[in-house]
């Protein structure tokens, strides 16, 4: 039979910080989950003004002749419109979520 030494198979407990201890910790990773927040809207936005201005590019190169494939038109309208209805989703998933946090007593 193999004997291992206590130092193989028992990890050492890692010091607690107490609740007022660590702030500066907390304080980065809130603002590490707040920049990833904004983030997220950040370019959910931005992708919505990409499909816009896609979908306003084809209607001028529609409007002009110049384009070849005329079923990309409704095709870019739709992802436009689908690319808006997710940012309404995530800003009343938003809402909701801040809504709940309010509602809990303190």
């Amino acid at each position: 039979m193999i004997e291992l030494e206590a130092s193989q198979f028992i990890t050492p407990m890692k010091v607690w910080e107490g609740i007022g201890s660590g702030t500066q910790k907390t304080e980065r990773r809130d603002n590490s989950e707040a920049s990833l927040f904004s983030d997220i809207f950040q370019n959910v936005v931005g992708q919505v003004y990409d499909m816009q201005q896609d979908v306003e590019n084809k209607q001028y190169l529609l409007a002009t002749g110049q384009l070849d494939d005329v079923h990309t038109l409704p095709i870019a309208e739709m992802k436009a419109n689908l690319s808006v209805d997710i940012l309404i989703g995530l800003r009343n998933k938003a809402l909701e979520a801040y809504n709940d946090l309010m509602k809990i007593n303190m």
